[in-house]
């Protein structure tokens, strides 16, 4: 005697693993591309500009400025000690105040401007307002009719110098 299968299931099918199991393929799919958008959105790359074509018009005039500081054999050193910068500067510099442009090299969000100001002939003066750390990016600019920029990188030797008080 051979026992006979039933003929209709013995539960519904919300209760049973399979259809269950065929559904959570499908869903776990959904759950990882909607955190994969989360993760792109969030984790964008900031070294794409958004607004390349204003950037590329600008690099004329950013290159008259580097080009200038270099025909009047401008150059700067830079001194950071802790949250003070001193920058001394050799060449034809007499303005009152410079530009100071800091900026990380992955993270823009970390990027930041402040004014230095002249406190001897040659040497300007600022606070920081972020901590800073070799390779970073820094662009020193005057201001006027005859602008120049210098730009360069913070190094190891620039920090904690001691030459900067």
């Amino acid at each position: 005697m051979s026992k006979q299968l039933p003929r209709e299931d013995s539960q519904p099918w919300y209760k049973q693993f399979w259809p269950w199991f065929l559904i959570a393929l499908p869903a776990a799919v959904v759950v990882a591309g909607i955190n994969m958008v989360f993760v792109a959105h969030e984790g964008a790359d900031d070294l794409v500009a958004d607004e390349y074509y204003k950037d590329g018009l600008a690099i004329n005039r950013k290159l008259e400025k580097i080009e200038r500081a270099r025909s009047l054999n401008i150059a700067a050193n830079i001194f950071i000690q802790g949250s003070d910068i001193v920058i001394k500067t050799s060449g034809p510099v007499n303005d009152q105040l410079l530009k100071l442009d800091m900026s990380h090299p992955l993270e823009s969000n970390q990027d930041f401007s402040l004014m230095l100001v002249q406190s001897v002939p040659g040497e300007y003066r600022g606070r920081l307002p972020a901590e800073v750390a070799p390779r970073w990016h820094w662009s020193l600019t005057s201001e006027g009719e005859q602008a120049w920029r210098l730009d360069g990188s913070v190094t190891a030797a620039d920090l904690g110098n001691g030459q900067g008080g």
